[in-house]
């Protein structure tokens, strides 16, 4: 049995990647941190490789005899009182990872990024793998910077002989988002009726399955030291809410707010968080990203793979299924669409 390497497998992507992995009979070895949550991997036969991303021993072990090396994981959030961690995470962490799976001699290494490092387009046509910003100034937040010179690292190994492929995932919805992330965050608060208003713009929603087959398709037939866009469908954030709000039954926000009046908000709760402690409603940084309508283009991948992704419409559905059957959801909500017939 063939064997997979694995970081991340106890977050969102790295989870339906673990499934998938074990579904086409691999052996799967995912690192975990020492106290972690582990509940995404309960029930899987993946073997657990114990130690954190610049733990040497510990990636030694998980690359040793290893065909591929899937890096996936991130600190990824939009709000953060440290940053220096996160840029230690993302960016030195990416180092370690593709350096012990070179030395391991695995067959290929994806490295998964993140649109975030694609640069979007002002007339907001979808941005392909050739939109690049020309340097980190232009780069609003520390996430996406943090990821956009974690791909430069991947690259520049790739450079000097590391079999690297990089994947840059859109916006991931779907089962198994734990935490959850930014994205899967706007399904629970949408479910929950914190979303009152919506900010034009745009976002580009793809159904986490077909991330995690979009890695193994990079492994088996991705080219080395290229970057390929894992998107799904390029919809309004309007769109968005409207999609969520047909398959709960529940209503969705009529009132756009402005975007000045958005940043100006967020600005204030940003700064209360900084010097009050907790986190932000509304993340400045997430509304400077909203100023732009983050739509990609997959075309590369679906010519050289195949790659085909669902639409919006059932990753949105698979992700308020999850979130429903696993607490995420208000008693008083659940109601609401127990009353409605959508539970």
């Amino acid at each position: 049995m063939e064997i997979c390497f694995l970081t991340g497998g106890t977050g969102f992507v790295g989870a339906n990647l673990a499934r998938l992995l074990v579904e086409k009979g691999f052996h799967v070895r995912a690192l975990a941190r020492k106290g972690s949550n582990r509940k995404n991997l309960e029930g899987l036969p993946v073997e657990i490789v114990e130690g954190g991303l610049s733990d040497e021993a510990a990636l030694k072990a998980g690359c040793s005899g290893a065909r591929f090396a899937f890096h996936c994981a991130a600190d990824y959030r939009l709000w953060v009182q440290n940053p220096e961690a996160m840029y230690e995470s993302n960016v030195q962490g990416t180092v370690h990872v593709v350096e012990a799976a070179l030395r391991a001699g695995c067959e290929k290494i994806v490295h998964c990024s993140s649109v975030a490092v694609v640069k979007p387009r002002p007339d907001r046509r979808p941005a392909d793998e050739t939109s690049e910003y020309a340097s980190e100034s232009e780069i609003v937040s520390h996430y996406k910077k943090s990821k956009y010179l974690a791909e430069k690292e991947a690259l520049k190994l790739a450079q000097k002989g590391a079999p690297v492929v990089v994947v840059n995932p859109a916006a991931p919805i779907g089962d198994h988002d734990v935490k959850p992330t930014p994205t899967g965050k706007i399904v629970v608060d949408f479910l929950n009726g914190r979303i009152p208003s919506y900010i034009e713009t745009g976002l580009n929603v793809v159904f986490a399955r077909d991330v995690a087959l979009g890695h193994l398709l990079a492994a088996e037939k991705g080219r080395i030291g290229e970057r390929y866009i894992l998107g799904g469908e390029n919809i309004t954030f309007k769109a968005m809410l409207e999609i969520l709000a047909d398959i709960s039954g529940l209503p969705g926000p009529q009132f756009k707010t402005p975007y000045s009046v958005a940043y100006v908000f967020a600005a204030l709760d940003s700064a209360r968080a900084k010097l009050m402690g907790g986190e932000p409603l509304a993340p400045l940084d997430a509304v400077k990203m909203a100023k732009y309508y983050m739509w990609y283009d997959s075309t590369k991948a679906q010519k050289e793979w195949g790659y085909h992704p669902v639409s919006a419409h059932e990753a949105l559905k698979s992700a308020v299924n999850w979130f429903l059957e696993n607490g995420y959801v208000s008693k008083k909500a659940e109601e609401r669409m127990e009353g409605l017939g959508k539970k």
